[in-house]
């Protein structure tokens, strides 16, 4: 068989399911084989859409998205996709061509492990028509184990030779070890006398605490210690549904209730969270706590390069199971931050009341995300931008779902709609949302024509405000002149109308409702352009730029 079979027959025994990209002269040829092997092709118009969608899949699912792109152009397009999938430290493996070993006249020609290392991204070569496994074993090992992107690049001309092994592919799993253990017995106990001398205790929850089903264990836990329960931003919503004295996302996006409360907070207890600066909001959420500090890495370091005060290495499950069993055994059990007054606090905590003037033919961006978490059902997933507009949903959306995704890695706008994508067909097509701005919706609108070719059940939700938003408010901030940042965009309810699907203009909410209940019968393709009044400002924003708290 040719390398480039023996190629593809072991990315589908790694588990491929789907490759993201577009194909061309140096990935054509693996191409045709993947589908030859039942491989979805997924064929995108941009290559770093691809990489998108393949980081979505792997955020979602926790497990290796696939991206691939031909030599040379192919190949930089994949650049600021490749840094978001880097610090979202999502497992991806983008096979890349790369020109002739032989030809270094070739009109293509680019050094790929340069600009994987400039990416933040690891790098794996094939040499070799007899290192074809070896390569691609490494490459799912590295995105496995280290939960970040890997360029494979494969050379044309290594591609055509022939591969004479017949043996079976021994797969990654062969060599990757096995899950995490539980905490070692001198943590626990260090734990222990930090959390059982707290009056005030508050456990932070991240996405890593969720991919290890970390949650019947925390809420135990929570309940036992008498801490509030919050989440990072990664893991927002989570568990919201089964705890009354869930406090929301630990950070900038919390509310004002929440941080008074929070700010009282003795001891911390982090799971599967990084505890950055954004989530301990530069040290001002909690400003004399002591923090135990749970996950799967060796040492992570907070924000601001604070050390907690204990730090455990365990997967978070087990982790959280053993602090629980061991206070339990102590017969520890304590009321805390679980008062009929701090329940009472946490009624309604996250509406927003503050008053702006609303234009007719605007709509209230609040309203446009509470109507929203109203109408759409708890089982449908969630994913949210960057830029101001995010400051709405990551406080606003409220109900537990499935997934509920938000963007922020990199700080860039326009990556959540590939990311939505590709988690809506690593769940099996089931119906997702997407809400998120008009200018990182537009950065890939071309994309649309593909979730109508792979009929995904994605609702889009244009914040549109039809403005650079950031830019919108620091501009006006500073007495500068903020109309700077107006881009006007066309009605994007007929454009996504143009390309197949369906879609609304909203003016009022009305038009909302009726466009959402519309969708949620009968999910589909389709984009919803909220025209948002830009004098409503994010709470986030608020604070930031006009220093207000309300």
């Amino acid at each position: 068989m040719k390398v480039y079979q023996r190629l593809a027959q072991a990315f589908k025994a790694e588990g491929t399911q789907a490759v993201f990209g577009i194909m061309g002269d140096a990935n054509m040829y693996w191409y045709s084989e993947l589908d030859k092997l039942g491989v979805e092709l997924v064929e995108v118009r941009h290559e770093g859409a691809g990489l998108g969608m393949a980081d979505g899949w792997a955020r979602s699912t926790h497990k290796p998205g696939i991206a691939s792109a031909t030599c040379g152009p192919g190949t930089t397009q994949l650049a600021t996709a490749f840094v978001v999938a880097a610090r979202a430290e999502s497992p991806l493996v983008a096979f890349c061509g790369e020109h002739p070993t032989n030809d270094d006249g070739y009109n293509q020609r680019f050094d790929n492990r340069g600009f994987a290392a400039v990416c933040e991204t690891g790098f794996v070569r094939l040499n070799s028509p007899e290192s074809v496994d070896d390569v691609v074993r490494k490459a799912f090992y590295m995105a496995q184990l280290e939960s970040k992107p890997v360029m494979l690049s494969c050379p044309m001309d290594i591609q055509q030779k022939n591969f004479e092994d017949d043996d079976a592919y021994q797969t990654s799993a062969t060599i990757l070890p096995k899950r995490a253990s539980g905490p070692d017995a001198e943590s626990v106990k260090r734990a222990l006398e930090l959390i059982t001398s707290a009056k005030r205790p508050v456990i932070v929850a991240g996405r890593g605490a969720r991919w290890s089903g970390a949650g019947d264990a925390i809420l135990k836990l929570a309940e036992r210690s008498g801490a509030l329960l919050a989440t990072s931003l990664m893991a927002k919503t989570w568990l919201a549904g089964r705890d009354p004295f869930h406090i929301g996302v630990s950070g900038l996006y919390a509310t004002k209730t929440a941080i008074n409360l929070l700010q009282e907070a003795d001891v911390v207890i982090g799971v599967g969270a990084s505890l950055n600066r954004y989530t301990t909001e530069h040290g001002y959420l909690y400003p004399k706590a002591k923090f135990v500090h749970l996950d799967t890495k060796p040492h992570v370091l907070m924000g601001n390069a604070r050390s907690s005060d204990v730090y455990i290495q365990s997967d978070a499950k087990l982790g959280v199971e053993a602090i629980e069993s061991a206070l339990a055994q102590q017969n520890f059990k304590q009321v805390g931050y679980r008062t009929p007054d701090v329940k009472k606090q946490l009624v309604g905590h996250l509406a927003d009341r503050a008053e702006f003037p609303i234009e007719d033919g605007k709509v209230d961006p609040r309203d446009v995300v509470t109507t929203l978490d109203e109408i759409v059902p708890a089982n449908m997933s969630l994913l949210t931008g960057s830029g101001a507009s995010a400051g709405f949903s990551n406080i606003l959306f409220a109900k537990e779902r499935p997934i509920v995704m938000a963007s922020h890695f990199f700080g860039c706008i326009g990556q959540m709609m590939p990311a939505a994508m590709g988690a809506t067909l690593a769940s099996g097509n089931k119906p997702h949302v997407l809400v998120d701005g008009d200018a990182s919706v537009m950065m890939h609108l071309a994309e649309f024509d593909t979730m109508i070719r792979h009929k995904m059940p994605l609702l889009i939700v244009v914040l549109n405000n039809e403005s650079l938003g950031s830019e919108y408010y620091k501009l006006d901030a500073h007495k500068m002149d903020k109309m700077l940042s107006v881009i006007p965009t066309p009605d994007l309810g007929a454009v996504a109308r143009g390309f197949g699907g369906k879609g609304a203009l909203v003016t009022k909410i009305e038009d909302l409702q009726k466009a959402a209940q519309e969708w949620v019968a009968n999910p589909c393709p389709m984009i919803i352009d909220a025209r948002i009044e830009r004098a409503v400002v994010t709470l986030p924003y608020r604070r930031i730029h006009y220093g207000r708290d309300e």
